[in-house]
C-alpha cells in the first residue's frame, strides 16, 4: 500500500494520535458522570447501530458507519451541544454462536475475545466514545433487565405462549422470524427454511399496528426506512365476512353432525372487497386452519391429510409468492355464500396463511388474479361482478378483471360503483350478522423463542400445579449455564433442554417440582432496548434510571444500515411504546431522528470473504494514520449512498491533511485578505449546511478547495485563514486538529473549549461568479464576471476572450442567451 506521493513534512499521524488518544482517556474528555448526565443543559444523545462480534474484526464497512456517526456526534459538540455518544456489543445471538461453532471454540471464551479486538480497533479509529457507559448483551448486568423487560411485558399480557406454524432453519436449527427469510432462505446461512408447529413465545406486537404506522409520518426519518416500515406492518381496509358452514347431507356420526349444527360454524373472511361478495364461487382455507379437520369429508381425509404433511415441509416465505403454480384439495364440505345463498366448496391451498386476516379467503376468481389462476386450474366457476367500460354481465372473462367499473350480477348491489357497492355490502351483511368493517395489518406478532443456546434464557418455568409462573424479579438474572455441548440439533429442542441439572428447579408459588423454560429469547430483544441502558450503564439498582433517561432520551440522531429498517427498528418502537404505556418512560418513540448510511464495495464489487476482497482497516490506519482513513471514507462518495474503496484514492485525503499540517505551521499575523475572507466565510456556510445534511463528501470538498485559495500563488497563510479551518475539519480528522488546536497556542483541549466557527451570510456570497461562455451552444470559455452583471456588459466581455474570438472569426452574433450569474451563449452564422 506504499505510494510514492506521501507529502514529505513533519506530519506523524501515528504519533499524533497515539498522544491524543492516551490524553482523551486521561482526561475523561468524553466520560459521563451520572451527576454530569444529570445536569446536562444542551443534551444531545448521538446513537449509532452497536456491532455484532460475530467475527475476526471489523471490516471497513463498519468503520464507514460509525466514522459518519461520531462525526455527527462532533460536530453537534463544537456547535456548544453536550453530546452523549456511547458504543456496544451485541454480543449474543446467533452470528456470534455460529462463528463460534465454525471456530470450534465455545462462545464464552470466543466472545469476549472478539469483543476485546472489536475494542482496540474502535479506539484506534478515535471515536468520541464514552467507555465508562459501555455495554456487553452477554454480560449478566446487562441481561437481568433483558429478562426484566420480558416478565414487564408478559405481566402486562404482552407475552403468551402458543402453538403456530413458524419458519424453522434445518441449518441453524432454530425458528426464524419471517423477517429472517429471504428468498425461502434464511438470511444468515442460506438454508431453504422449512415451516413446523411449535409451542413459542410470542410479543403482541400486532395490538401496536394502528400506533406503530402512524407515529411513523412524526419521525424524522430516511424516506426508505419509513416506507419499508409502512410496507411491512401494511394497513388494510374491508370487512370480515362470516360464511355459514354447510350441514353435510349425510352424516356418518350423528353425535358430531348435531354438535355441529347446534354450533352453527362460521368461516370468517378478511375482505378489502366485500362489493364483490356475489362473486365469490369457493373457498379456501389455509391447511392449519382449526375448522379444516371438522369441514373434511371422510371421503376427502386422506387427500386432505397428504396435502397438509405437503405444506408442511414448505416455509413461509415460499407460500407467499404469487408466481407458483397452484396448488390445492377440496375438503369434502361447503360453506354459504350470504349474499346468494349458494353452497360453495371449500377448499385447502398453501397460498392462503393464518398469518393474514383469518387464514381464510372468499375466492372471487372473475377479479383476483390468483383465484383465477386456481380456479381455471381446477375448474371452478368464474363469474363477472364487476364490469369496467365496454364491458356488461354477459362479457366473457379470459383473466381476471381488477380494474374500475360498476358491479353486475350481484343482486341488490347491481349497478353501484366499486366504493358505493364495498359500503352497501358491508351495511347489507352487518343487518343479517354477517359481517362488520375492519382494518387489518400485514405484522403478524414477534417470535421470540429461539432454540439455541447462546442467548438469554427466558425467565419463564412451569409447574404442574401453578401452570406458568414467571421468575421473581428478585431472582434475576436467570444466569446462562456453561455447557460443553451447545450445538443445537434438528429436535426442534434447546441445547439446555439436554441439562436437568439446569432446568429443574423449585416453584417459587407453591414450593413444588418446576422447569425452566429452555428456549432462550431473541437476539433483537437484546437489542430493542440497548439505548435505554447506555446512560443508566453500571447501575445495580435499576434497568434504565428515571431522572437520566428523561433528560436524554428519545434518542436524537440514531444512525445505522437500512437492513434494520424493519427488524431492530421496528421491535424499538414496539417495547419503547408498551413501556411507555406501563408508565415505565415518558415518551414512546425511541428515535426521534434516524439516517441509513450508504454501504462500501471495493474496487465496484460488493466485498464479501469469498471474493477475498474485504477490507480490514489495521493496515490502513497504521500506515496512513485513522484521521486519512475517516477522511478518505467519507470523501469516496454520499455517506447515505455509499461509495467504492479503491486503494490509491487514500493519498488525496492524505495530501490535504498534510497541507493543512504545513499551512497552520507556517502560518503569520497577516490582515486576511479580502478574497481569502470572502471564501472562508462561503466555506463555513457550505459545511455547516452539508454536515446538518450528513453531505461529508461535499463537505470535505469545500474544505479542500478553501485550503487551495488559502495557500495560492505560494502565499503566506493567513492564521487568521487556517484556524477556523482546523475546527471545520476536526470532526473528520481529530486528532490532528487538536494537535494543531494546541501549537495554535491554546491550553486546553479543542473538544472542550472551542466553538463551531460563525460565518457572515453577506460575506459568503462570492463578489464574482463564473460565466460559461458558448458559441452555438459549445462551451468555449469559463470567465469571472461581477456577480449581477448586465447582459450587455456580459455579452461585451464574452466577446474580448480571446478563444471566443476564434470560433466566432468573422461571423455575425445574431442572437445573445443570457442566463444571470451563469451563461453567455452566443449565436453565430
Amino acid at each position: 500500500m506504499s505510494d510514492s506521493n506521501h507529502v514529505t513534512n513533519s506530519y506523524h499521524p501515528a504519533e499524533i494520535e497515539r498522544k491524543w488518544q492516551a490524553r482523551w482517556d486521561e482526561r475523561g474528555t468524553n466520560a459521563w458522570t451520572d451527576e454530569a448526565l444529570r445536569s446536562a443543559e444542551r443534551p444531545f444523545y448521538n446513537l449509532m447501530m452497536f456491532p455484532y462480534p460475530s467475527a475476526e474484526g471489523l471490516h471497513v464497512g463498519n468503520i464507514y458507519a460509525f466514522t459518519g456517526a461520531d462525526i455527527f456526534g462532533r460536530f453537534k459538540r463544537l456547535q456548544g451541544h453536550q453530546v452523549f455518544e456511547p458504543i456496544g456489543f451485541d454480543a449474543f445471538g446467533i452470528h456470534s454462536e455460529n462463528f463460534a461453532l465454525k471456530q470450534g471454540i465455545h462462545p464464552t471464551e470466543l466472545i469476549p475475545r472478539n469483543v476485546a479486538r472489536f475494542t482496540t480497533q474502535l479506539r484506534r479509529v478515535g471515536f468520541m466514545y464514552d467507555w465508562s457507559h459501555t455495554v456487553d448483551t452477554t454480560t449478566p448486568d446487562y441481561y437481568r433487565w433483558t429478562q426484566w423487560i420480558f416478565l414487564q411485558l408478559y405481566k402486562a399480557g404482552l407475552a403468551e405462549k402458543k402453538e403456530a406454524p413458524v419458519n424453522w432453519c434445518p441449518s441453524c436449527n432454530t425458528v426464524l422470524a419471517n423477517e429472517q427469510v429471504v428468498g425461502g432462505e434464511c438470511e444468515r446461512c442460506g438454508t431453504p427454511v422449512e415451516m413446523r408447529f411449535l409451542s413459542q413465545w410470542f410479543f403482541k406486537i400486532t395490538q401496536f399496528a394502528g400506533r406503530l404506522l402512524e407515529n411513523l409520518e412524526t419521525l424524522d426519518w430516511s424516506d426508505t426506512t419509513r416506507k419499508a416500515q409502512q410496507n411491512w406492518i401494511g394497513r388494510s381496509e374491508g370487512a370480515e365476512l362470516s360464511f355459514p358452514i354447510a350441514r353435510r347431507k349425510v352424516a356418518d356420526d350423528r353425535h358430531e353432525s348435531a354438535k355441529i349444527e347446534a354450533e352453527k360454524p362460521v368461516i370468517r373472511v378478511f375482505t378489502t372487497r366485500p362489493d364483490t361478495i356475489f362473486g365469490a364461487t369457493y373457498m379456501v382455507l389455509a391447511p392449519e386452519h382449526p375448522l379444516v379437520d371438522r369441514i373434511t369429508s371422510d371421503e376427502q381425509r386422506e387427500a386432505v391429510d397428504a396435502y397438509r404433511r405437503q405444506v408442511a415441509a414448505t416455509d413461509l416465505v415460499t407460500r407467499r409468492k404469487t408466481d407458483k403454480t397452484k396448488s390445492g384439495v377440496w375438503t369434502g364440505g361447503n360453506a354459504v355464500n350470504p349474499a346468494t345463498g349458494q353452497e360453495i366448496p371449500v377448499w385447502i391451498a398453501d397460498y392462503v396463511l393464518m398469518e393474514y386476516g383469518t387464514g381464510a379467503i372468499m375466492a372471487v376468481p372473475g377479479h383476483d388474479e390468483r383465484d383465477f389462476e386456481f380456479a381455471t386450474a381446477f375448474h371452478l366457476p368464474i363469474v363477472r361482478v364487476v364490469a369496467g367500460e365496454g364491458q356488461d354481465a354477459d362479457t366473457p372473462l379470459d383473466e381476471a378483471y381488477t380494474g374500475p367499473g360498476v358491479l353486475v350480477n350481484s343482486g341488490r348491489l347491481d349497478g353501484m360503483g366499486v366504493i358505493d357497492g364495498k359500503r352497501a355490502a358491508t351495511a347489507w351483511l352487518a343487518e343479517m350478522g354477517l359481517g362488520e368493517q375492519r382494518i387489518n395489518y400485514r405484522l403478524h406478532d414477534w417470535t421470540i423463542s429461539r432454540q439455541r443456546y447462546w442467548g438469554p434464557p427466558i425467565p419463564i418455568l412451569y409447574c404442574d400445579e401453578c401452570g406458568i409462573v414467571p421468575v421473581p424479579e428478585d431472582q434475576l438474572p436467570v444466569i446462562l449455564p456453561f455447557i460443553e455441548d451447545f450445538k443445537p440439533d434438528a429436535s426442534g429442542v434447546s441445547p439446555l433442554a439436554r441439562h436437568e441439572e439446569w432446568y429443574r428447579t423449585t416453584c417459587p408459588t407453591c414450593g413444588g417440582a418446576a422447569r425452566r423454560e429452555t428456549d432462550v429469547s431473541d437476539t433483537f430483544l437484546d437489542s430493542a432496548w440497548y439505548f435505554l441502558r447506555y446512560p443508566s450503564a453500571g447501575d445495580e439498582q435499576v434497568p434504565f434510571d428515571q431522572e437520566i433517561t428523561k433528560r436524554w432520551l428519545p434518542v436524537d440522531s440514531y444512525i445505522g444500515g437500512n437492513e434494520h429498517a424493519v427488524l431492530h427498528l421496528l421491535y424499538s418502537r414496539f417495547v419503547t411504546m408498551a413501556l411507555h404505556d406501563m408508565g415505565l418512560i415518558d415518551f414512546e418513540e425511541p428515535f426521534t431522528r434516524f439516517r441509513a448510511h450508504g454501504l462500501i464495495v471495493k474496487d465496484g464489487g460488493k466485498m464479501s470473504k469469498s471474493k477475498g476482497n474485504v477490507i480490514v482497516p489495521d493496515d490502513y490506519i497504521a500506515e496512513w494514520g485513522a484521521d486519512t482513513m475517516r477522511l478518505y471514507l467519507m470523501f469516496i462518495g454520499p455517506y447515505q449512498e455509499g461509495g467504492d474503496f479503491r486503494e490509491g484514492g487514500i493519498t488525496g485525503p492524505y495530501n490535504f491533511l498534510s497541507r493543512l499540517w504545513d499551512s497552520v505551521l507556517s502560518a503569520r499575523e497577516l490582515a486576511l485578505d479580502a478574497g481569502v475572507e470572502q471564501k472562508l466565510h462561503a466555506t463555513i456556510k457550505k459545511v455547516t449546511e452539508d454536515l446538518e445534511a450528513l453531505s461529508y463528501n461535499t463537505a470535505i470538498a469545500a474544505m479542500m478547495e478553501y485550503l487551495n485559495v488559502v495557500r495560492a500563488g505560494g502565499r503566506t497563510p493567513e492564521r487568521a485563514a487556517v484556524e477556523p479551518l482546523v475546527r471545520l475539519v476536526a470532526p473528520f480528522a481529530p486528532h490532528m486538529a487538536e494537535e494543531l488546536w494546541e501549537r495554535l497556542g491554546n491550553t486546553e483541549s479543542l473538544w472542550t473549549s472551542a466553538k463551531w466557527p460563525g460565518y457572515d451570510a453577506s460575506k459568503a456570497v462570492a463578489d464574482t461568479v463564473e460565466f460559461v461562455v458558448q458559441v452555438n451552444g459549445k462551451v468555449r470559455a469559463r470567465m469571472p464576471m461581477a456577480r449581477g452583471i448586465a447582459e450587455a456588459e456580459a455579452r461585451e466581455a464574452a466577446l474580448a476572450d480571446e478563444n471566443v474570438q476564434k470560433w466566432i472569426e468573422d461571423k455575425q452574433v445574431r442572437k445573445t442567451i443570457f442566463v444571470a450569474d451563469r451563461l453567455v451563449n452566443l449565436v453565430v452564422g
